[in-house]
Protein backbone atom coordinates (compact mmCIF):
# COMPACT_ATOMS: atom_id res chain seq x y z
CA UNK A 1 0.00 0.00 0.00
CA UNK A 2 0.98 3.74 -0.67
CA UNK A 3 2.98 5.37 2.19
CA UNK A 4 1.06 6.29 5.23
CA UNK A 5 2.50 9.88 4.65
CA UNK A 6 1.18 10.29 1.31
CA UNK A 7 -2.05 11.43 -0.49
CA UNK A 8 -2.70 8.32 -1.92
CA UNK A 9 -1.93 6.38 1.13
CA UNK A 10 -4.66 8.87 3.31
CA UNK A 11 -7.31 8.55 0.22
CA UNK A 12 -6.28 4.65 0.52
CA UNK A 13 -7.45 4.10 3.78
CA UNK A 14 -10.13 6.58 3.44
CA UNK A 15 -11.70 4.99 0.90
CA UNK A 16 -11.13 1.71 3.05
CA UNK A 17 -13.33 3.03 6.15
CA UNK A 18 -16.33 4.02 3.09
CA UNK A 19 -15.52 0.68 2.07
CA UNK A 20 -15.96 -0.61 5.76
CA UNK A 21 -18.76 1.67 6.81
CA UNK A 22 -20.70 0.45 3.28
CA UNK A 23 -20.60 -3.26 4.01
CA UNK A 24 -20.79 -3.59 7.73
CA UNK A 25 -24.33 -1.84 7.70
CA UNK A 26 -25.99 -4.77 6.15
CA UNK A 27 -23.87 -7.37 7.65
CA UNK A 28 -24.67 -6.04 11.43
CA UNK A 29 -28.42 -6.16 10.17
CA UNK A 30 -28.24 -9.43 8.87
CA UNK A 31 -26.74 -10.63 11.91
CA UNK A 32 -28.67 -9.12 14.26
CA UNK A 33 -32.04 -10.72 12.36
CA UNK A 34 -30.96 -14.14 12.49
CA UNK A 35 -30.30 -13.62 16.58
CA UNK A 36 -33.67 -12.65 16.61
CA UNK A 37 -34.90 -15.61 14.57
CA UNK A 38 -32.77 -17.79 16.54
CA UNK A 39 -34.67 -16.71 19.82
CA UNK A 40 -38.09 -17.08 18.58
CA UNK A 41 -37.64 -20.41 17.27
CA UNK A 42 -36.29 -21.39 20.76
CA UNK A 43 -39.29 -19.71 22.64
CA UNK A 44 -41.62 -20.85 20.03
CA UNK A 45 -43.28 -23.90 18.01
CA UNK A 46 -41.16 -22.73 14.92
CA UNK A 47 -37.93 -25.91 16.67
CA UNK A 48 -37.88 -27.24 12.68
CA UNK A 49 -36.69 -23.86 11.67
CA UNK A 50 -33.66 -24.05 13.82
CA UNK A 51 -31.64 -26.16 11.64
CA UNK A 52 -31.40 -23.61 8.76
CA UNK A 53 -31.61 -20.68 10.94
CA UNK A 54 -28.43 -22.03 12.45
CA UNK A 55 -26.92 -22.50 8.83
CA UNK A 56 -27.45 -18.60 8.21
CA UNK A 57 -25.68 -18.06 11.49
CA UNK A 58 -22.83 -19.25 11.05
CA UNK A 59 -23.14 -18.17 7.03
CA UNK A 60 -23.66 -14.49 8.32
CA UNK A 61 -20.26 -15.23 11.16
CA UNK A 62 -18.51 -16.10 8.10
CA UNK A 63 -19.44 -12.72 6.02
CA UNK A 64 -18.22 -10.56 9.17
CA UNK A 65 -14.81 -12.36 9.05
CA UNK A 66 -14.38 -11.87 5.06
CA UNK A 67 -15.59 -7.90 5.82
CA UNK A 68 -12.88 -7.58 8.45
CA UNK A 69 -10.74 -9.28 6.43
CA UNK A 70 -11.11 -6.54 3.87
CA UNK A 71 -10.71 -3.67 6.06
CA UNK A 72 -7.73 -4.97 7.93
CA UNK A 73 -4.96 -5.97 5.61
CA UNK A 74 -2.82 -7.70 8.46
CA UNK A 75 -5.91 -10.20 8.65
CA UNK A 76 -5.80 -10.65 5.59
CA UNK A 77 -2.50 -11.57 5.21
CA UNK A 78 -2.78 -14.30 7.74
CA UNK A 79 -4.93 -15.80 5.31
CA UNK A 80 -3.72 -14.90 2.06
CA UNK A 81 -0.57 -13.42 1.90
CA UNK A 82 1.74 -11.01 0.51
CA UNK A 83 -1.01 -10.50 -2.69
CA UNK A 84 -3.42 -8.50 -0.83
CA UNK A 85 -2.76 -5.76 -2.69
CA UNK A 86 -3.30 -7.47 -6.07
CA UNK A 87 -6.05 -6.78 -7.99
CA UNK A 88 -6.54 -10.29 -7.87
CA UNK A 89 -6.73 -10.83 -4.36
CA UNK A 90 -9.61 -8.11 -4.50
CA UNK A 91 -11.97 -9.94 -6.83
CA UNK A 92 -11.51 -13.62 -5.37
CA UNK A 93 -12.55 -11.32 -2.12
CA UNK A 94 -15.81 -10.21 -3.93
CA UNK A 95 -16.36 -13.70 -5.27
CA UNK A 96 -15.69 -14.88 -1.28
CA UNK A 97 -18.27 -12.58 -0.11
CA UNK A 98 -20.83 -13.77 -2.37
CA UNK A 99 -20.59 -17.30 -0.84
CA UNK A 100 -22.24 -16.17 2.18
CA UNK A 101 -24.69 -14.41 0.94
CA UNK A 102 -25.61 -16.55 -1.92
CA UNK A 103 -25.88 -19.09 1.43
CA UNK A 104 -28.13 -16.30 3.69
CA UNK A 105 -30.92 -15.77 0.77
CA UNK A 106 -30.85 -19.44 0.16
CA UNK A 107 -31.84 -20.26 3.03
CA UNK A 108 -33.56 -17.94 3.95
CA UNK A 109 -35.97 -17.90 1.24
CA UNK A 110 -36.52 -21.57 1.67
CA UNK A 111 -37.54 -20.84 5.08
CA UNK A 112 -39.83 -17.86 4.10
CA UNK A 113 -41.86 -20.42 1.86
CA UNK A 114 -42.38 -22.42 5.27
CA UNK A 115 -43.15 -19.94 7.50
CA UNK A 116 -45.95 -18.33 5.04
CA UNK A 117 -47.08 -21.63 4.42
CA UNK A 118 -48.36 -21.62 8.96
CA UNK A 119 -51.31 -19.04 10.19
CA UNK A 120 -49.04 -17.74 12.92
CA UNK A 121 -46.00 -17.06 11.29
CA UNK A 122 -46.90 -13.11 10.71
CA UNK A 123 -43.80 -12.07 12.34
CA UNK A 124 -41.40 -14.61 11.82
CA UNK A 125 -41.82 -13.49 7.89
CA UNK A 126 -41.99 -10.36 8.41
CA UNK A 127 -38.54 -10.93 10.18
CA UNK A 128 -37.28 -13.11 7.55
CA UNK A 129 -38.29 -10.13 4.88
CA UNK A 130 -35.96 -7.48 6.70
CA UNK A 131 -33.15 -10.25 6.63
CA UNK A 132 -33.18 -11.07 3.02
CA UNK A 133 -34.01 -7.21 2.10
CA UNK A 134 -30.30 -6.47 3.68
CA UNK A 135 -28.60 -9.61 2.24
CA UNK A 136 -29.70 -8.29 -1.00
CA UNK A 137 -28.90 -4.80 -0.49
CA UNK A 138 -25.25 -6.57 0.38
CA UNK A 139 -25.02 -8.38 -2.57
CA UNK A 140 -26.12 -5.57 -5.32
CA UNK A 141 -23.08 -3.35 -3.80
CA UNK A 142 -20.22 -5.87 -3.56
CA UNK A 143 -18.87 -5.21 -7.09
CA UNK A 144 -18.31 -1.52 -6.55
CA UNK A 145 -17.38 -1.22 -2.78
CA UNK A 146 -14.26 -3.92 -2.83
CA UNK A 147 -11.39 -2.03 -3.40
CA UNK A 148 -7.78 -0.82 -1.59
CA UNK A 149 -6.88 1.71 -4.29
CA UNK A 150 -8.44 4.17 -5.97
CA UNK A 151 -6.26 3.40 -8.91
CA UNK A 152 -7.15 -0.28 -9.04
CA UNK A 153 -10.98 0.71 -8.83
CA UNK A 154 -10.83 3.23 -11.96
CA UNK A 155 -9.27 0.89 -13.94
CA UNK A 156 -11.37 -2.00 -13.44
CA UNK A 157 -13.75 -2.09 -16.38
CA UNK A 158 -15.86 -4.85 -14.55
CA UNK A 159 -16.64 -2.30 -11.55
CA UNK A 160 -20.58 -1.11 -11.04
CA UNK A 161 -19.94 2.49 -12.45
CA UNK A 162 -22.36 3.86 -10.00
CA UNK A 163 -20.63 2.89 -7.15
CA UNK A 164 -17.11 2.71 -8.30
CA UNK A 165 -17.83 6.53 -8.62
CA UNK A 166 -19.23 6.92 -5.37
CA UNK A 167 -16.58 5.32 -3.53
CA UNK A 168 -14.07 7.38 -5.09
CA UNK A 169 -15.77 10.78 -4.74
CA UNK A 170 -16.40 9.74 -1.46
CA UNK A 171 -12.67 9.21 -0.52
CA UNK A 172 -10.99 12.64 -2.83
CA UNK A 173 -13.40 14.63 -0.66
CA UNK A 174 -12.45 13.44 2.58
CA UNK A 175 -9.07 13.59 1.66
CA UNK A 176 -9.30 17.15 0.20
CA UNK A 177 -11.60 18.74 3.07
CA UNK A 178 -8.90 17.47 6.04
CA UNK A 179 -5.60 18.34 6.01
CA UNK A 180 -3.18 16.17 7.02
CA UNK A 181 -0.78 16.90 9.98
CA UNK A 182 2.63 17.77 10.64
CA UNK A 183 5.06 16.26 12.81
CA UNK A 184 5.28 20.04 14.26
CA UNK A 185 1.51 20.41 15.53
CA UNK A 186 2.39 18.84 19.17
CA UNK A 187 4.87 21.21 19.58
CA UNK A 188 2.66 24.43 18.36
CA UNK A 189 1.89 27.30 20.32
CA UNK A 190 -1.80 27.25 21.11
CA UNK A 191 -4.21 29.36 20.31
CA UNK A 192 -5.92 29.80 23.65
CA UNK A 193 -3.04 29.96 26.05
CA UNK A 194 -3.98 28.37 29.49
CA UNK A 195 -3.34 27.41 33.27
CA UNK A 196 -3.26 23.58 32.86
CA UNK A 197 -3.02 21.38 35.84
CA UNK A 198 -1.80 17.89 35.32
CA UNK A 199 -2.02 15.44 37.83
CA UNK A 200 0.19 12.10 37.75
CA UNK A 201 1.93 10.18 40.23
CA UNK A 202 4.57 9.35 37.39
CA UNK A 203 7.45 12.16 37.97
CA UNK A 204 8.26 11.50 34.15
CA UNK A 205 5.18 11.88 32.93
CA UNK A 206 4.15 15.04 34.71
CA UNK A 207 7.37 16.50 33.55
CA UNK A 208 6.80 15.20 29.91
CA UNK A 209 3.49 16.59 30.16
CA UNK A 210 4.84 19.99 31.74
CA UNK A 211 7.56 20.64 28.89
CA UNK A 212 5.02 19.90 26.18
CA UNK A 213 2.32 22.49 27.49
CA UNK A 214 4.93 24.96 28.13
CA UNK A 215 5.71 24.69 24.81
CA UNK A 216 2.50 25.03 23.70
CA UNK A 217 2.41 28.87 25.46
CA UNK A 218 0.23 26.93 28.61
CA UNK A 219 0.96 28.16 32.47
CA UNK A 220 0.95 24.50 34.49
CA UNK A 221 1.32 23.45 38.10
CA UNK A 222 1.73 19.91 38.54
CA UNK A 223 0.21 17.39 41.61
CA UNK A 224 1.53 14.50 42.16
CA UNK A 225 -1.53 12.49 43.85
CA UNK A 226 -5.46 13.20 44.13
CA UNK A 227 -5.18 14.77 47.32
CA UNK A 228 -2.95 17.87 46.79
CA UNK A 229 -5.18 17.77 43.39
CA UNK A 230 -8.07 18.41 45.19
CA UNK A 231 -6.26 21.41 47.58
CA UNK A 232 -4.80 22.80 44.48
CA UNK A 233 -8.00 23.22 42.35
CA UNK A 234 -9.31 24.76 46.09
CA UNK A 235 -6.76 27.86 45.99
CA UNK A 236 -6.04 28.81 42.78
CA UNK A 237 -8.45 28.85 39.45
CA UNK A 238 -7.59 26.36 36.50
CA UNK A 239 -8.72 25.96 32.85
CA UNK A 240 -8.38 22.48 32.66
CA UNK A 241 -6.93 19.10 34.70
CA UNK A 242 -4.87 16.45 33.13
CA UNK A 243 -5.54 13.33 35.13
CA UNK A 244 -4.03 9.91 35.32
CA UNK A 245 -6.54 7.18 36.72
CA UNK A 246 -4.04 4.66 38.85
CA UNK A 247 -2.58 6.73 41.47
CA UNK A 248 -2.01 5.23 45.01
CA UNK A 249 -3.56 8.16 47.51
CA UNK A 250 -7.09 8.72 45.72
CA UNK A 251 -7.90 7.30 42.51
CA UNK A 252 -8.19 9.59 39.55
CA UNK A 253 -12.26 8.55 39.27
CA UNK A 254 -12.31 9.48 42.71
CA UNK A 255 -10.61 13.12 42.34
CA UNK A 256 -12.79 13.01 39.18
CA UNK A 257 -16.23 12.58 41.13
CA UNK A 258 -15.02 14.64 43.62
CA UNK A 259 -14.35 17.95 41.00
CA UNK A 260 -18.05 17.04 39.71
CA UNK A 261 -20.04 16.83 43.05
CA UNK A 262 -18.41 20.55 44.18
CA UNK A 263 -20.86 23.34 42.55
CA UNK A 264 -17.51 25.44 42.79
CA UNK A 265 -15.34 23.14 40.90
CA UNK A 266 -17.65 21.40 38.38
CA UNK A 267 -17.33 23.59 35.72
CA UNK A 268 -13.86 22.63 35.36
CA UNK A 269 -12.66 20.47 32.17
CA UNK A 270 -10.98 17.23 33.06
CA UNK A 271 -9.27 15.02 30.90
CA UNK A 272 -8.47 11.94 31.78
CA UNK A 273 -5.14 10.32 30.67
CA UNK A 274 -4.44 6.34 31.38
CA UNK A 275 -2.80 3.15 30.62
CA UNK A 276 -6.23 1.37 31.67
CA UNK A 277 -7.25 1.41 28.20
CA UNK A 278 -10.83 -0.71 28.55
CA UNK A 279 -14.36 0.16 27.66
CA UNK A 280 -15.22 0.22 31.48
CA UNK A 281 -13.02 2.77 32.74
CA UNK A 282 -13.85 5.32 29.94
CA UNK A 283 -17.32 4.83 29.86
CA UNK A 284 -17.66 5.47 33.97
CA UNK A 285 -14.89 8.80 33.76
CA UNK A 286 -17.56 10.05 30.80
CA UNK A 287 -20.33 9.22 32.90
CA UNK A 288 -18.62 10.81 35.73
CA UNK A 289 -18.34 14.12 33.72
CA UNK A 290 -14.65 14.09 32.03
CA UNK A 291 -14.56 16.29 29.01
CA UNK A 292 -12.56 13.69 27.58
CA UNK A 293 -10.34 10.10 28.02
CA UNK A 294 -6.54 9.42 26.59
CA UNK A 295 -4.95 6.61 26.50
CA UNK A 296 -1.21 5.91 27.01
CA UNK A 297 1.00 6.49 26.07
CA UNK A 298 -1.24 9.35 24.48
CA UNK A 299 -0.32 11.02 20.62
CA UNK A 300 1.16 14.67 21.48
CA UNK A 301 -1.08 15.85 18.37
CA UNK A 302 -4.09 14.22 19.76
CA UNK A 303 -3.48 15.56 22.84
CA UNK A 304 -3.03 19.17 21.70
CA UNK A 305 -6.42 18.87 19.85
CA UNK A 306 -7.92 17.34 22.81
CA UNK A 307 -7.12 19.84 25.24
CA UNK A 308 -7.59 22.92 22.62
CA UNK A 309 -11.48 21.47 21.72
CA UNK A 310 -11.81 21.49 25.74
CA UNK A 311 -10.42 24.83 26.33
CA UNK A 312 -12.59 26.27 23.75
CA UNK A 313 -15.77 24.43 25.01
CA UNK A 314 -14.79 26.17 28.65
CA UNK A 315 -14.69 29.23 27.21
CA UNK A 316 -17.87 28.99 25.42
CA UNK A 317 -19.77 28.34 28.76
CA UNK A 318 -17.92 30.87 30.98
CA UNK A 319 -18.92 32.96 27.59
CA UNK A 320 -22.35 31.78 28.14
CA UNK A 321 -22.62 32.13 32.00
CA UNK A 322 -21.03 35.28 31.88
CA UNK A 323 -23.90 36.52 29.47
CA UNK A 324 -26.77 34.79 31.30
CA UNK A 325 -25.49 36.97 34.40
CA UNK A 326 -25.15 40.19 32.19
CA UNK A 327 -28.70 39.50 31.68
CA UNK A 328 -30.07 38.81 34.66
CA UNK A 329 -28.63 41.77 36.30
CA UNK A 330 -30.08 44.41 33.21
CA UNK A 331 -33.57 41.81 33.94
CA UNK A 332 -32.81 42.60 37.90
CA UNK A 333 -32.08 46.72 36.98
CA UNK A 334 -35.40 46.79 34.04
CA UNK A 335 -37.76 44.96 36.75
CA UNK A 336 -36.30 47.54 39.86
CA UNK A 337 -36.86 50.90 37.30
CA UNK A 338 -40.26 49.41 36.55
CA UNK A 339 -41.46 48.68 40.54
CA UNK A 340 -40.37 52.47 40.80
CA UNK A 341 -42.80 53.44 38.11
CA UNK A 342 -45.81 50.47 39.66
CA UNK A 343 -46.78 49.04 42.34
CA UNK A 344 -45.61 45.24 42.57
CA UNK A 345 -48.69 43.49 42.04
CA UNK A 346 -49.21 45.45 38.76
CA UNK A 347 -45.73 44.49 37.92
CA UNK A 348 -46.57 40.48 38.50
CA UNK A 349 -50.01 41.47 36.44
CA UNK A 350 -48.41 42.68 33.21
CA UNK A 351 -45.21 39.89 33.08
CA UNK A 352 -48.36 37.56 33.36
CA UNK A 353 -49.72 38.80 30.02
CA UNK A 354 -52.81 40.82 31.25
CA UNK A 355 -52.73 43.79 28.68
CA UNK A 356 -55.65 45.60 30.09
CA UNK A 357 -55.44 46.33 34.03
CA UNK A 358 -58.96 47.91 35.48
CA UNK A 359 -60.18 47.29 38.79
CA UNK A 360 -63.27 48.37 40.63
CA UNK A 361 -62.27 48.39 44.36
CA UNK A 362 -64.00 49.46 47.90
CA UNK A 363 -62.64 50.27 51.26
CA UNK A 364 -59.61 52.42 50.16
CA UNK A 365 -58.38 55.45 51.99
CA UNK A 366 -56.68 58.14 49.87
CA UNK A 367 -54.64 60.93 50.77
CA UNK A 368 -53.43 63.84 49.02
CA UNK A 369 -50.81 66.32 50.35
CA UNK A 370 -49.71 69.80 49.09
CA UNK A 371 -47.47 72.31 50.32
CA UNK A 372 -48.75 76.01 51.16
CA UNK A 373 -47.23 79.00 49.84
CA UNK A 374 -44.81 76.75 47.40
CA UNK A 375 -45.36 78.81 44.41
CA UNK A 376 -44.03 81.75 45.92
CA UNK A 377 -41.10 80.03 47.22
CA UNK A 378 -40.68 78.55 43.65
CA UNK A 379 -39.51 81.64 42.65
CA UNK A 380 -37.55 82.59 45.32
CA UNK A 381 -35.16 79.85 44.99
CA UNK A 382 -32.62 78.66 42.23
CA UNK A 383 -33.98 75.74 40.44
CA UNK A 384 -31.24 72.95 41.76
CA UNK A 385 -32.08 74.30 45.30
CA UNK A 386 -35.69 73.56 45.05
CA UNK A 387 -35.59 70.78 43.23
CA UNK A 388 -33.31 69.33 45.71
CA UNK A 389 -35.40 70.27 48.62
CA UNK A 390 -38.69 68.77 47.26
CA UNK A 391 -36.51 65.55 46.30
CA UNK A 392 -35.52 65.23 50.16
CA UNK A 393 -39.09 65.76 51.55
CA UNK A 394 -40.33 63.58 48.83
CA UNK A 395 -37.95 61.23 49.61
CA UNK A 396 -38.75 60.98 53.25
CA UNK A 397 -42.65 60.40 52.77
CA UNK A 398 -41.67 57.52 50.33
CA UNK A 399 -39.50 55.82 53.16
CA UNK A 400 -43.14 56.63 55.76
CA UNK A 401 -45.23 54.99 53.10
CA UNK A 402 -43.46 51.93 52.90
CA UNK A 403 -42.89 51.52 56.35
CA UNK A 404 -46.47 51.59 56.89
CA UNK A 405 -47.44 49.49 53.54
CA UNK A 406 -49.40 52.65 51.75
CA UNK A 407 -49.07 52.89 48.18
CA UNK A 408 -47.64 55.87 46.68
CA UNK A 409 -49.58 56.89 43.53
CA UNK A 410 -47.90 59.73 42.37
CA UNK A 411 -46.69 63.61 42.92
CA UNK A 412 -48.32 66.30 40.76
CA UNK A 413 -45.75 69.37 41.25
CA UNK A 414 -45.93 69.81 45.27
CA UNK A 415 -48.73 67.37 45.71
CA UNK A 416 -48.10 63.94 47.17
CA UNK A 417 -50.96 61.90 46.49
CA UNK A 418 -51.21 57.59 48.45
CA UNK A 419 -53.80 55.02 48.74
CA UNK A 420 -53.87 52.15 50.97
CA UNK A 421 -56.46 48.76 50.53
CA UNK A 422 -55.87 48.91 47.01
CA UNK A 423 -53.88 45.13 47.15
CA UNK A 424 -55.50 42.20 49.14
CA UNK A 425 -57.86 42.83 51.55
CA UNK A 426 -56.69 45.25 54.28
CA UNK A 427 -59.10 46.43 57.06
CA UNK A 428 -56.46 48.65 58.96
CA UNK A 429 -56.22 51.08 55.45
CA UNK A 430 -57.62 53.79 57.15
CA UNK A 431 -55.31 53.49 60.06
CA UNK A 432 -52.79 53.18 57.81
CA UNK A 433 -52.68 56.67 56.24
CA UNK A 434 -53.69 58.26 59.22
CA UNK A 435 -50.41 57.05 60.81
CA UNK A 436 -48.61 58.25 58.03
CA UNK A 437 -50.09 61.58 58.06
CA UNK A 438 -49.07 61.84 61.25
CA UNK A 439 -45.90 61.01 60.50
CA UNK A 440 -45.69 62.81 57.71
CA UNK A 441 -46.29 66.25 59.69
CA UNK A 442 -43.41 65.11 62.44
CA UNK A 443 -41.10 64.20 59.40
CA UNK A 444 -41.44 67.75 57.83
CA UNK A 445 -41.01 69.39 61.43
CA UNK A 446 -37.68 67.73 61.67
CA UNK A 447 -36.19 68.51 58.30
CA UNK A 448 -37.39 71.92 58.67
CA UNK A 449 -34.51 72.47 60.91
CA UNK A 450 -32.59 71.62 57.97
CA UNK A 451 -34.01 72.91 55.04
CA UNK A 452 -33.33 76.57 53.64
CA UNK A 453 -36.89 77.68 53.79
CA UNK A 454 -40.08 76.46 55.61
CA UNK A 455 -42.34 74.75 54.44
CA UNK A 456 -45.94 73.56 55.51
CA UNK A 457 -48.43 71.01 54.39
CA UNK A 458 -51.45 70.71 53.58
CA UNK A 459 -53.42 67.02 53.76
CA UNK A 460 -56.77 65.91 53.19
CA UNK A 461 -57.76 62.37 54.04
CA UNK A 462 -60.97 60.43 52.78
CA UNK A 463 -62.00 56.59 52.37
CA UNK A 464 -64.67 54.89 49.68
CA UNK A 465 -64.66 53.19 46.10
CA UNK A 466 -62.51 53.56 43.47
CA UNK A 467 -61.17 53.01 40.01
CA UNK A 468 -57.92 51.80 39.69
CA UNK A 469 -55.72 50.91 36.62
CA UNK A 470 -53.16 51.34 34.22
CA UNK A 471 -52.91 53.78 31.32
CA UNK A 472 -51.06 55.16 28.28
CA UNK A 473 -48.10 52.97 26.35
CA UNK A 474 -45.11 55.01 26.19
CA UNK A 475 -44.79 56.55 29.79
CA UNK A 476 -47.46 54.58 31.48
CA UNK A 477 -49.09 55.43 35.00
CA UNK A 478 -50.90 53.43 37.77
CA UNK A 479 -53.23 55.86 38.93
CA UNK A 480 -57.06 55.88 40.26
CA UNK A 481 -60.29 57.61 40.25
CA UNK A 482 -63.49 58.35 41.21
CA UNK A 483 -65.46 60.48 43.70
CA UNK A 484 -63.72 59.42 46.55
CA UNK A 485 -60.35 60.38 45.30
CA UNK A 486 -62.05 64.08 44.32
CA UNK A 487 -63.35 64.84 47.92
CA UNK A 488 -59.71 63.42 49.57
CA UNK A 489 -58.73 66.19 46.52
CA UNK A 490 -61.05 68.92 48.01
CA UNK A 491 -60.04 67.94 52.08
CA UNK A 492 -56.66 68.96 51.01
CA UNK A 493 -57.37 72.12 49.42
CA UNK A 494 -59.92 73.58 52.16
CA UNK A 495 -57.93 72.15 54.89
CA UNK A 496 -55.16 74.31 57.17
CA UNK A 497 -51.33 74.19 57.38
CA UNK A 498 -49.95 71.70 59.40
CA UNK A 499 -53.63 69.88 60.13
CA UNK A 500 -54.64 66.57 58.89
CA UNK A 501 -57.97 66.92 57.27
CA UNK A 502 -60.61 63.82 57.26
CA UNK A 503 -64.08 63.04 55.78
CA UNK A 504 -67.00 61.75 57.95
CA UNK A 505 -66.37 58.18 56.22
CA UNK A 506 -62.77 57.95 57.39
CA UNK A 507 -63.99 59.64 60.91
CA UNK A 508 -66.01 56.95 61.32
CA UNK A 509 -63.31 54.25 60.60
CA UNK A 510 -60.78 55.85 63.02
CA UNK A 511 -62.68 56.98 66.02
CA UNK A 512 -62.30 53.98 68.04
CA UNK A 513 -58.36 54.22 68.19
CA UNK A 514 -57.81 58.34 66.97
CA UNK A 515 -58.88 61.65 69.01
CA UNK A 516 -60.52 63.44 65.74
CA UNK A 517 -61.56 67.51 66.43
CA UNK A 518 -65.34 68.86 64.38
CA UNK A 519 -64.81 71.27 62.02
CA UNK A 520 -68.24 71.56 61.02
CA UNK A 521 -69.57 71.94 57.77
CA UNK A 522 -66.96 72.95 55.09
CA UNK A 523 -68.11 73.73 51.44
CA UNK A 524 -66.66 71.69 48.81
CA UNK A 525 -66.65 71.63 45.08
CA UNK A 526 -69.18 69.61 43.38
CA UNK A 527 -70.22 68.48 46.81
CA UNK A 528 -71.83 71.32 48.89
CA UNK A 529 -71.43 71.29 52.57
CA UNK A 530 -69.86 67.96 54.40
CA UNK A 531 -68.77 67.40 57.51
CA UNK A 532 -64.93 67.50 58.49
CA UNK A 533 -62.90 66.57 61.30
CA UNK A 534 -58.83 66.87 61.87
CA UNK A 535 -57.17 64.06 62.65
CA UNK A 536 -55.20 65.52 66.68
CA UNK A 537 -53.56 62.23 67.63
CA UNK A 538 -53.65 58.45 69.03
CA UNK A 539 -55.88 57.86 71.86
Amino acid sequence: MPDASSSAGRTDRALIAYVQQELSAPAIAIAGYVELLLEEAQKSAYATFRDDLDRIHNASRALSDLIASLVSPSRAREAHGDDVESGEYRRRLRHDLRTPINAIKGYGEMLREDAAALDDAAALVADLDQLLAEASRLLDGIDGLVSFSLADEEARPDADSGAQTLSARVAHRFVASVQPISKRDGEDAASLPSHILVVDDNASNRDLLRRRLERQGHSVSLAEGGSRALAMVREAPFDLILLDLLMPDISGFDVLSTLKADPALSDIPVIVISALNELDSIVRCIEAGAEDYLAKPFDPVLLRARIGSSLEKKRLRDRERAALEALRIEKERSEHLLLNILPAPIVDRLKGGESLIADQLGNVTILFADFVGFTELSSRLPAPELVSVLGRVFSAFDAIALEHGVEKIKTIGDAYMVACGLFGHREDHAHAVARMAMAMIETLARLNEELPAQLEIRIGINSGDVVAGVIGTHKFIYDIWGDAVNVASRLESTGLPGRIQVSQTTCERLRDDFVLEPRGGVELKGKGSIETYFLAHRR
